[in-house]
């Protein structure tokens, strides 16, 4: 059974969401991203597509094209424990 890691939220408006995963990403200790707007799941991310890293633009494009139409989001990261 995997133990559940930390989970932390960050409340961004929507040109700043791309920014915000990309800088997550780059972080390196991330299990999962979660974004949420209105309190709906609109995108989920498990960073097992981080380590493929011809997968990450793609995903980025779609994320940067929700976030055009997006007013404010929350993102909610689950960190390795």
């Amino acid at each position: 059974m995997m133990a559940e890691g930390k989970k932390e939220e960050f409340k961004v408006s929507g040109s700043d969401v791309v920014e915000k995963v990309k800088s997550l990403i780059h972080e390196g200790n991330i299990r999962r991203i979660v974004i949420k707007q209105e309190g709906k799941v609109v995108m989920e991310l498990p960073m097992t597509i981080a380590a493929v890293g011809t997968l990450v633009a793609p995903v980025l494009a779609a994320l940067g094209a929700f976030a055009a139409l997006a007013t404010n989001c929350t993102i909610e990261v689950e960190k390795r424990a």
